[in-house]
């Protein structure tokens, strides 16, 4: 079970307003993956907001949302903040120039496959790269109840935090997904959010 319209809103609310939480003044947003649209939807509601660009891999998962999950990608591609692009996103990365965007939102799969990139260090240094200097990364950060998604949140959480001077996991409850408890690293150049919340905004 990836996406439903019963419990999406808990992934994509906290995937994307933490970080706004802690910087108010995100104007520019790339999200990495998000095909069911839910991500970019969420992102949206800020008016700060100038330019969302979302990079999936699959076009077709995205299409066959705005069919039968209109409840997450329904008018996201009429909005004219939006930018869609159905390609690579570690390859997107790697051409996008220097300190571009404010936030980036990894709204990925499992690394397994054609997610896999976007777990490595490779991938983590490019988007550390691409971010302003007070920019924040957000990530999938996989569960961990079971021994192997531990290990692969210990990992990735590792590599992050040889990057980025300030580093945490966040945790919240996703019944849809195995366990229930399921998790997002938090990435930033300047930025803490247990330090510099903005709860009133």
């Amino acid at each position: 079970m990836m996406v439903n319209e019963k419990d999406e809103f808990i992934y994509h609310e906290m995937i994307v307003h933490p970080a706004f939480a802690t910087n108010p003044n995100i104007k520019r947003v790339l999200i990495i993956g998000g095909g069911d649209g839910g991500t970019a939807r969420e992102v949206l509601h800020y008016k700060s907001v100038e330019e969302v660009v979302m990079v999936d891999i699959d076009e077709r998962v995205f299409r066959l949302c705005q069919k039968y999950l209109p409840v997450t990608a329904g008018g996201i591609e009429e909005e004219p903040r939006m930018t869609l692009k159905f390609e690579d996103g570690l390859a997107y990365v790697k051409k996008a120039p220097d300190a571009s965007f404010d936030l980036i939102l990894v709204d990925s799969t499992d690394p397994i496959s054609v997610g896999e990139g976007l777990f490595t260090i490779e991938f983590y240094q490019e988007c550390y790269r691409v971010l302003r200097n007070d920019g924040i990364l957000i990530n999938q950060h996989e569960s961990p109840y079971f021994t192997e998604y531990t290990e692969n949140m210990k990992r990735a959480h590792k590599k992050i935090k040889h990057i980025f001077p300030i580093t945490h996991v966040y945790q919240y409850h996703m019944p849809t997904y195995p366990s229930g408890h399921w998790l997002f690293g938090f990435a930033s150049k300047v930025y803490d959010p247990l330090l510099d919340l903005h709860a009133e905004d």
